[in-house]
């Protein structure tokens, strides 16, 4: 049953996302809403700690060019801005049964938690890659992945072993 509830809920949303980004018109390089959201928050934050930055439409491809202190360091595309991590979340959550309220406040809760350290690290990796570029695919590829990958694991296993049926039983 678990299996069937993640894959029916994962594909629920999945397709839903997908009828969200097909309003937008990739050939003339239209980035979506959710996309530009993260983009400026990700603004803010690398504001906070004193770059000067921009974040601008791509004129050759759907994304964000993110520039740090007149540097042209990273470009934020739709896979960046964690709602289909958001989904994989709470698809488990869903799968994982438990009490309703739970169910809900955890799922808004890590949602929440996860777009905020995403926000964060997509903020930290640009401002890596001004004073480290050289290490722009360890960053990229391993470092910030396992963060944001860890989070979601975390938040699984305190959602199975706190608040799902499985973990609230009583032997």
């Amino acid at each position: 049953m678990f299996l069937f509830k993640f894959f029916a809920v994962y594909a629920g949303l999945t397709l839903i996302y997908q009828i969200y980004l097909n309003q937008f018109n990739i050939a003339a390089f239209e980035v979506d809403d959710f996309t530009r959201f993260v983009s400026r928050q990700t603004k803010w934050f690398t504001q906070v700690f004193g770059y000067e930055t921009l974040a601008e439409s791509h004129p050759l491809q759907p994304s964000i060019m993110l520039t740090l202190n007149g540097r042209y360091v990273a470009r934020v595309v739709e896979g960046c801005n964690a709602l289909s991590v958001i989904i994989l979340f709470v698809s488990f959550v869903v799968a994982f049964k438990g009490n309703f309220k739970n169910t809900i406040l955890f799922i808004i809760g890590g949602s929440v938690l996860i777009h905020f350290l995403n926000v964060a690290r997509i903020g930290l990796l640009a401002m890596a890659l001004v004073k480290y570029p050289q290490y722009e695919h360890f960053l990229h590829g391993v470092v910030f992945p396992a963060v944001i990958y860890g989070i979601v694991f975390s938040l699984w296993v305190i959602w199975v072993n706190k608040f799902s049926v499985h973990g609230t039983k009583k032997d």
